[in-house]
């Protein structure tokens, strides 16, 4: 089990990033949060098994849709929490 905190920029604010993060979350069972920052980025915090926690980061890093586009994504590891569920932070 691990926990990591992640930020992302690109086309991320305003297209649905945060639904589409909570989405591909609660499908691989990782818990956390996400939420807009006020420079543009996205933060995201999650925490999951090892391997899932890992192809929840790579999704994230692959996200391309007609709106969504994640220029850069910075991971780094911090405490687990045994946090449950997964939600949207305003």
């Amino acid at each position: 089990m691990k926990r990591v905190n992640m930020i992302a920029s690109g086309s991320v604010q305003g297209v649905g990033f945060r639904a589409y993060i909570q989405k591909i979350a609660q499908d691989r069972h990782i818990a956390g949060w996400v939420r807009n920052l006020a420079d543009g980025t996205v933060e995201i915090e999650a925490e999951g098994p090892d391997d899932l926690l890992n192809r929840f980061i790579e999704s994230i890093r692959s996200s391309k849709t007609i709106f969504i586009n994640v220029h850069s994504l910075q991971v780094r590891d911090i405490s687990v929490t045994n946090e449950q569920g997964f939600t949207i932070r305003r």
